[in-house]
């Protein structure tokens, strides 16, 4: 397993800038998993199970994926699979002061876990889960963000 990754995240829903950091990150690692965290702080649309369906269905066709889910923090999960790296997007500017922080906690919580951050492409550089949902309760048409199965699980919740 040295040369596995985990990309973690709410996933809620699960967007092409995600799969986009996934298909990404299979080119420079064997393996990914996509962890799916509980966390109970943030209102989510989705549950957790819900999330990791939707997420083994949106890669279902990607060689090298496990979709998994966890509770705690990231580095104690990364720990439990005996591996270290640990791959976060960053779509804007925005992102990196947050995720810069998230990365050197988790340092110096655990300094055999490292983080890498991946750029999406351009064209998905702006999308956000919270943007998707956002757009669908506005009655907006998700092709183009989302898988259309995907699409289709988000507008039967905001019903």
């Amino acid at each position: 397993m040295k040369n596995t990754a985990i990309y973690p995240g709410s996933f809620d829903p699960v967007t092409y800038g995600h799969l986009d950091i996934i298909e990404r990150a299979l080119k420079v690692f064997n393996k990914v998993i996509v962890a799916i965290a509980h966390n109970s702080e943030k209102a989510t649309l989705f549950s957790v199970a819900e999330r990791v369906e939707l997420l083994k269905k949106a890669t279902k066709g990607i060689k090298g994926v496990e979709v998994d889910d966890f509770q705690g923090l990231v580095v104690d999960y990364v720990k439990r699979k005996k591996l270290r790296i640990v791959i976060r997007g960053l779509r804007m500017i925005s992102d990196f002061e947050y995720e810069f922080q998230m990365a050197l906690t988790n340092r110096k919580l655990s300094k055999d876990v490292e983080t890498i951050f991946m750029m999406p492409s351009e064209s998905y550089s702006y999308l956000s889960s919270k943007l998707i949902k956002e757009a669908a309760s506005l009655g907006a048409n998700l092709k183009g963000f989302v898988p259309g199965f995907v699409e289709k699980a988000i507008k039967a919740k905001l019903r």
